[in-house]
């Protein structure tokens, strides 16, 4: 690809493509601050879904990013699209069909109780849909670069379908497919698991990202990775990407996000990327008083995709996207709202919080 310029001329970017993710977006009703859910009689009233979420990031990083999904044809399903179109993703691939939208309910934790959340998500529009409801090639018009997690295949059977439908159909066009494994073990119920249907979809991924928990329970593939014991061990992790790796000769890279989790509050954040030829390992950000960390794994998500399309070295790209992702868990809601420049801010090594005048 073309180089273009940039106010940082030490770091080259290239030509961006067209993006498009696919999967469910959420009305996200939170209780006020840390308090517990119905403490007091109030949810601040949000949107939100991994791959919206990535939509936005890209959105947000000036690349040309939409997203698709199947919403309810009312009010609601119009304020979230009204909502996308606020962060420029364009929305007109989104279907409306019968159904519901999807609600997930969410408690922020604090010190050592964990955040909680609860779905209720059966009968959503997205969940009802089925292979042969989307039009493939309509959705995949000039589309260079497909998203998709392994959390839209476990909302239902239909949707799993729908959803390998949707990686085969991207691979038969020749479009770059990524996949956030994302495993969520009170979705898959009905019948199907994890390991049996992300291994399948995994055929056809050409960058996965994941954490370790989701390499182990969404494709079966493990090494001793003890998370609980407050440190990680990287050369464990080059071992499990590699395994990774060797069991799908079609994909080319795996990124694992690397967390320790200390309290609800305080995290260690770094990440790893196996692209066959190198190990990279990021740099770690000691993140305390968290405000928000759902979403943080699709602000990596998003982080990566856009580091991968800007930066020639992949070392680059992956420390892009740890950065991106840890000033996401400043922010509340879904949605990674910072800039290029604010990320390459603190991947350069800016990260005192100094008020900007």
């Amino acid at each position: 690809m073309l180089s273009t310029s940039c106010k940082n001329k030490s770091i080259e970017r290239k030509v961006a493509v067209k993006f498009l993710t696919f999967g469910e977006i959420m009305l996200r009703l939170k209780s006020p601050g840390t308090e517990r859910l119905f403490q007091t009689p109030a949810f601040e009233a949000t949107f939100g879904g991994g791959e919206a979420n990535v939509a936005v990031s890209l959105a947000g990083f000036g690349l040309d990013a939409g997203f698709l999904t199947v919403l309810p044809d009312n009010a609601v399903g119009d304020a979230c699209v009204a909502e996308l179109r606020k962060f420029a993703v364009d929305t007109t691939r989104i279907q409306r069909n019968k159904g519901r939208m999807g609600i997930y309910y969410l408690e922020a934790g604090a010190n050592q109780r964990p955040s909680k959340v609860i779905y209720d998500r059966e009968y959503a529009s997205i969940a009802l849909a089925k292979p042969g409801d989307i039009d493939w090639e309509r959705a995949f018009v000039g589309v260079e670069w497909f998203h998709i997690t392994g959390i839209t295949p476990a909302i239902s059977e239909t949707a799993m379908e729908l959803s390998l439908e949707s990686v085969q159909e991207a691979k038969r066009r020749g479009i770059t497919v990524s996949c956030d494994l994302n495993y969520r073990k009170n979705l898959w119920k009905y019948g199907r698991s994890a390991s049996e249907v992300m291994g399948e979809l995994a055929k056809y991924v050409d960058i996965a990202i994941a954490n370790e928990e989701d390499v182990q329970k969404s494709l079966g593939i493990t090494v001793d990775v003890d998370v609980t014991s407050g440190k990680l061990d990287r050369e464990k992790y080059r071992r499990l990407s590699g395994k990774v790796l060797e069991a799908y000769p079609g994909m080319r890279m795996i990124a694992i996000t690397l967390r320790e989790s200390h309290s609800a509050d305080w995290n260690g954040w770094a990440a790893c990327l196996n692209d066959r030829t190198s190990f990279h390992v990021s740099k770690e950000y000691e993140i305390r008083d968290i405000v928000d960390r759902v979403g943080g794994g699709d602000s990596f998500a998003g982080g990566l995709i856009y580091g991968l399309q800007a930066y020639q070295d992949h070392q680059q790209a992956l420390e892009f996207a740890v950065a991106a992702s840890c000033l996401k868990h400043s922010i509340s809601g879904d949605f990674n709202r910072v800039t290029v420049d604010e990320v390459e801010k603190l991947a350069g090594g800016d990260g005192t919080g100094r008020v900007q005048r």
